[in-house]
């Protein structure tokens, strides 16, 4: 069977629907991938550029961007990369309100058995549950 990675823009196509034509062809890569005739696969880069471009171009809320993110991830057909660090790090965005980049790297460093997270943002990770680095 083939298997397919997904760049960023077909799921942006797919749930944008900005462009019908590219809409429509990305609709029949997934109704493939759920009828079992392809396998599709995409990673943290995607879901990144993903919500990158739903809040700065498409300026969607950020409960808006979790939901489409949960909707790929729930593709059937679609393998994610990392897909217990994915599904944590939304539940960790949604119940904290941070965004899903934040939760990534603080569901990431609990996957690597991390002790503490290094960075300046403390306001945010504060939220997230993770023990910060103190410089």
């Amino acid at each position: 069977m083939k298997t397919i990675f997904v760049d960023a823009n077909v799921f942006l196509r797919f749930f944008t629907v900005d462009d019908r034509g590219q809409h429509e062809q990305a609709a029949e890569l997934f109704h493939q991938a759920a009828a079992g005739k392809v396998v599709l696969v995409t990673g943290p880069p995607v879901l990144f550029e993903i919500v990158w471009t739903l809040r700065s171009a498409y300026k969607q809320t950020n409960a808006k961007v979790l939901d489409v993110v949960g909707a790929i991830a729930a593709l059937p057909g679609l393998q994610l990369t990392d897909v217990r660090i994915v599904e944590d790090a939304l539940t960790l965005a949604k119940a904290s309100g941070q965004e899903f980049a934040d939760a990534y790297i603080a569901s990431a460093s609990r996957q690597v058995g991390a002790d503490e997270v290094a960075t300046f943002n403390r306001k945010h990770f504060d939220q997230l549950g993770v023990t910060i680095h103190g410089f």
